[in-house]
């Protein structure tokens, strides 16, 4: 698949979140529409949602995707504190929500962005928030993983990115690059991946370190959410082992869960126009659900 046509952004809002990091969270779609917040995952920023922001979704919902602290073109604080506990990464989602006058958004996060998804129910719980999706993402990291999934995680050389933590720009650079492809089942075309490496190295090592490098267990927390949830995973996983899947599906049973049989690490890339209309669906059913 080759890099689709860039979509304009309606506007590009300055939201100052936890400790005055200030974000940029470009905003698509719908101005008019009921809000979902996309939220991405490690290491990215707001172009991953590229195939969300055009076509029908897009039509029907205001679609608000910022670039989390430490990645895109939103500030990239030094001190490891700004990455490394639930209390930053729930106060700036908070902070979107407050100050771009959000009304019971759905969540979306993506692999690390759903562990950033569920630092704000942690902090903040499930009842400002019409319903949350869980995409190619798991309810524990670091020591808490279930020891099968950690093993595959740490002997896969491109999952495990340890030169993505690095100075040395050559070997972070090749890191990144292993990363990006294994971040799909099939290998991405050239110019996709030239396009995705360069947003990519826009987060530095010390904030992908800070944000990576966490022990968690979000179970409990799951547990005290009565919101709709809806779990989409690849078959073709890699980053996140079916493991993971199984784990969050297990913490989260009234959850629905869709697996996609083409997809990696990315269904919302890999089967975009499926993603799209599941996402769609889901957040019909939430709005109805929260009127």
């Amino acid at each position: 698949m080759t890099l689709p046509a860039a979509a304009a952004a309606n506007a590009t809002h300055i939201v100052t979140g936890h400790g005055g990091t200030r974000l940029s969270v470009p905003e698509f779609g719908n101005a008019d529409g009921p809000p979902i917040l996309l939220i991405h995952g490690w290491s990215q920023c707001h172009l991953s949602w590229l195939h969300q922001f055009s076509g029908p979704l897009a039509e029907r919902f205001r679609l608000i995707a910022p670039d989390l602290r430490g990645h895109g073109q939103s500030d990239k604080p030094a001190e490891p504190e700004a990455y490394n506990t639930s209390t930053p990464w729930a106060g700036d989602i908070a902070a979107i929500i407050d100050q771009l006058g959000l009304i019971r958004p759905l969540l979306v996060g993506w692999s690390m962005g759903g562990k950033v998804l569920m630092d704000y129910l942690r902090v903040h719980g499930d009842t400002a928030i019409s319903g949350a999706a869980y995409v190619g993402t798991a309810a524990t990291s670091g020591r808490h993983q279930p020891a099968s999934a950690a093993a595959q995680r740490s002997g896969d050389p491109a999952v495990a990115a340890l030169d993505m933590y690095e100075a040395d720009l050559d070997a972070n650079l090749r890191a990144t690059a292993a990363f990006v492809t294994a971040c799909t089942a099939e290998p991405p075309a050239p110019d996709v991946l030239a396009w995705m490496v360069g947003f990519n190295m826009l987060c530095p090592p010390h904030a992908r370190a800070a944000a990576r490098l966490r022990h968690d267990d979000y179970k409990p927390d799951l547990g005290r959410t009565s919101c709709p949830s809806l779990i989409i995973a690849g078959a073709r996983e890699q980053i996140m082992p079916m493991a993971l899947t199984d784990e969050l599906s297990g913490a989260l049973p009234q959850a629905e869960t869709l697996i996609y049989a083409d997809s990696g690490h990315a269904p919302f890339w890999e089967e975009a126009a499926r993603f799209n209309a599941d996402l769609s669906a889901f957040a019909a059913r939430c709005q109805e659900g929260s009127t």
